[in-house]
């Protein structure tokens, strides 16, 4: 039922630039994005419009130009740098005799070809079928061919009738497992939250560098490589940050340029790690000369799934390829760091974002001297065990004299836990 491509396929690219602003589209961009799903691009036709012609998106002559580039270059596969209507695509195929797809289904065959995971596989069926759903027409002789005949008289139905009740039958069968996707994630951030622990989640534009910089914080070994939508599927890690404790780090799926409705409709349930994160990590590929327009796009995105009022904390990527830059973190007029500069793939600055998320998740710390007699010992390995011991030494009597630090929740539990105990054992506040 789907359109997939094969290794090797050439495609003639279609780049439209359109006097408004809202069906702009980049034409590196689009190239990428063909370099990712596989495709070769033997050629580029571009034109000017003012705004898209209602039957072929382009003008007549145009259309007739592509057809003869098809022709000349031996193409199997126009792709349009635009959504295009399904009238649309069936018009253009019937003069260029050839498969006509449109970004948003190149979008979806690169989802579909990097999906690894049961859920992921689920998510991009979804987004596929509902695509899909009104283009069934496509290919078929005998949609309109009504079932007769002995042993096939009943129902009725067309055969694009029966096509579409499949469809529509699928459709619910994947919403269901993936409502149980969503509940089993909703009862490990419950956990999650029940043990005081932060998620941050790394969001940005497709290859602004998230994998990179989440391989460099956590040793993670998740792919990351120059391309387009290299991360579908979400990974998370826990990371250790002193002050704060465990945290959980999300990578995830990165956002583009009028991302399609369906993906994001299909990537709800892994979307919502990030629309219940602590803290939303801001990754942008500052040497891209479109840095501004590509976080709008990120923004846009964050609004759409709800997660707009989660706190942001800006990285600024990518320095090393800016002359003269270097790693620092800048404040507001509360001293809060509000953006960070490092380079994830040379691993500079890293430790001033690792300082920025301490100063931006840290809790309220605790200090307290404690005064541990020989007959107390057990609490020894207990406070080793929670990592909070600052200093240590041995007083005359023999007792063991201990500073230790750590957020107010650890500390409330941990004078649960000892029954009071502890209280005695404060010398010093």
């Amino acid at each position: 039922m789907f359109e997939r491509y094969a290794s090797g396929e050439r495609a003639v690219l279609v780049h439209v630039d359109f006097s408004d602003e809202t069906n702009k589209e980049a034409l590196s961009e689009l190239q990428m994005l063909v370099s990712s799903a596989g495709v070769e691009a033997v050629e580029v036709v571009t034109t000017s419009r003012s705004a898209p012609s209602a039957k072929l998106f382009i003008g007549s002559g145009k259309v007739d130009e592509i057809a003869a580039v098809v022709n000349a270059v031996d193409a199997n596969v126009v792709i349009f740098n635009h959504a295009l209507s399904p009238s649309q695509e069936r018009n253009l195929e019937k003069i260029v005799k050839c498969r006509v797809i449109d970004r948003t289904g190149l979008i979806l065959d690169i989802f579909a070809q990097r999906a690894r995971t049961h859920e992921g596989k689920l998510q991009v069926e979804l987004a596929q079928l509902r695509h899909i759903s009104t283009r069934l027409i496509r290919g078929w002789t005998h949609l309109e061919r009504q079932k007769g005949g002995i042993g096939l008289r009943g129902p009725g139905e067309t055969q694009l009738e029966t096509d579409r009740r499949l469809l529509r039958g699928r459709i619910k069968a994947i919403l269901r497992r993936l409502d149980k996707v969503r509940k089993q994630r909703e009862q490990g951030r419950r956990s999650r939250k029940r043990a005081e622990i932060p998620t941050v989640s790394l969001v940005g534009y497709t290859n602004a560098g998230k994998s990179t910089l989440f391989n460099t914080l956590t040793d993670a070994g998740v792919y990351a490589a120059d391309q387009l939508f290299a991360t579908l599927d979400p990974t998370l890690r826990k990371l250790e940050l002193q002050d704060v404790g465990p945290i959980i780090l999300a990578d995830t799926v990165g956002f583009i340029r009028h991302l399609p409705h369906d993906l994001v409709a299909a990537f709800k349930a892994t979307l919502q790690e990030t629309q219940e994160a602590d803290l939303l990590l801001h990754v942008v590929d500052y040497a891209d000369d479109q840095y501004r327009e590509n976080t709008d796009q990120v923004n846009e995105v964050l609004a759409e799934i709800e997660a707009d009022d989660v706190p942001q904390l800006t990285v600024c990527n990518k320095i090393d390829r800016l002359e003269g830059m270097t790693a620092r973190i800048d404040r507001d007029e509360n001293e809060q760091p509000i953006r960070v500069w490092v380079s994830a793939q040379q691993g500079i600055g890293i430790d001033l974002l690792q300082q920025a998320l301490i100063e931006r998740l840290s809790k309220t710390i605790v200090q307290r001297r404690l005064k541990i007699p020989p007959k107390a010992s057990h609490l020894r390995g207990v406070l080793f065990g929670l990592n909070c011991i600052a200093a240590q030494t041995y007083d005359e009597d023999g007792d063991w004299v201990v500073d230790v630090r750590m957020p107010s929740a650890d500390w409330q539990r941990l004078l649960k836990r000892e029954n009071g105990e502890l209280e005695g054992l404060v010398v010093e506040h």
